[in-house]
């Protein structure tokens, strides 16, 4: 579960416009809300059983430009619909980042798929250079380490990522409480504070949190994430079997 915790500025019981934040401010602020859109997408559609690919090209197949490499992993896409259909699999579900080395200017693919296929069959599917695939991997903060490392670089299109239409859209819950500005502040003070987090919030565990102060009007601005106790519980229960085997 994430949670975002934003200044809403109200006067007499008036709203009031809110003040804008610095540019530097707007753009954490954008990269943080488009790397928590896709962790969201990511949960809601996959699981352990599903795969993560990275693409990149040999000497003979790389890409000369943004649109070519663009095509090439579309048509790539399409063997995998037809692949994945020809062996009687569910529609093909995914999200996919394609970037540009900083040093190297050497296009790769970073993507995220349902699972059913092997790693031979995806690379004879690729046939432009090297494949790795491994399986989605979820730890106490889900999957976000892996999209926010596929999302940190620059990208080649407008859009950051690009997704089947096929993907469920989780729709973000406002909660009625408020917390005082002076709450907020402690809270940002100090993001290892698993007690104060979790007051807040019945039945989860801390897992994290970033903060992001808008230097402005001193709103700040936290994205705090969690997880179930019950899912704790089944990891240590789990690990308690293996280790008496």
């Amino acid at each position: 579960m994430e949670s975002h915790v934003y200044p809403v500025y109200r006067k007499a019981g008036v709203r009031r416009k809110k003040a804008k934040p610095t540019k530097e401010c707007q753009k954490k602020l954008n990269q943080i809300h488009a790397e928590n859109n896709c962790i969201r997408i990511v949960h809601a559609n996959f699981t352990s059983a599903d795969i993560r690919l990275d693409l990149t090209y040999d000497n003979y197949h790389l890409p000369i430009s943004d649109e070519q490499a663009l095509r090439e992993l579309r048509n790539f896409l399409k063997r995998v619909k037809r692949f994945r259909k020809k062996k009687g699999l569910s529609d093909l579900k995914y999200i996919a980042v394609t970037e540009k080395g900083k040093r190297s200017g050497r296009y790769h693919h970073h993507l995220i798929i349902n699972g059913g296929l092997s790693p031979q069959e995806i690379s004879e599917l690729w046939n432009r250079g090297y494949v790795r695939t491994d399986a989605l991997r979820f730890n106490e903060d889900g999957i976000s380490n892996l999209v926010r490392y596929i999302l940190k670089k620059p990208l080649i299109s407008k859009k950051r990522w690009n997704s089947s239409k096929n993907l469920i859209h989780p729709q973000p819950k406002e909660r009625d409480g408020r917390l005082s500005a002076y709450k907020v502040r402690e809270l940002a003070r100090d993001t290892q504070n698993n007690r104060e987090y979790e007051k807040y919030y019945d039945g989860y565990y801390f897992s994290g949190a970033n903060v992001v102060y808008n230097d402005t009007n001193g709103g700040v601005y936290i994205y705090a994430r969690f997880y179930k106790k019950e899912a704790a519980f089944c990891k240590t229960t789990n690990r308690a079997k293996r280790q008496n085997k």
